[in-house]
């Protein structure tokens, strides 16, 4: 059970860490939402549903 958390702690770190890197560089991040959807997240906190179409460009 202590692996786990240890686990979930590193994810949310490495996704912290991500923003942080799109901020500095004013680009986004991508991720699967817990609904399955992919989306971008841009550093003011908008979040735009990726089309099929952008897909093949993620």
């Amino acid at each position: 059970m202590n692996q786990f958390k240890e686990l979930q702690k590193l994810i949310k770190l490495t996704g912290d860490r991500a923003k942080l890197d799109a901020k500095a560089n004013e680009t986004y991040i991508v991720y699967k939402t817990a609904e399955g959807q992919i989306v971008r997240e841009y550093s003011d906190g908008n979040v735009i549903p990726v089309s099929e179409q952008d897909e093949s460009h993620v």
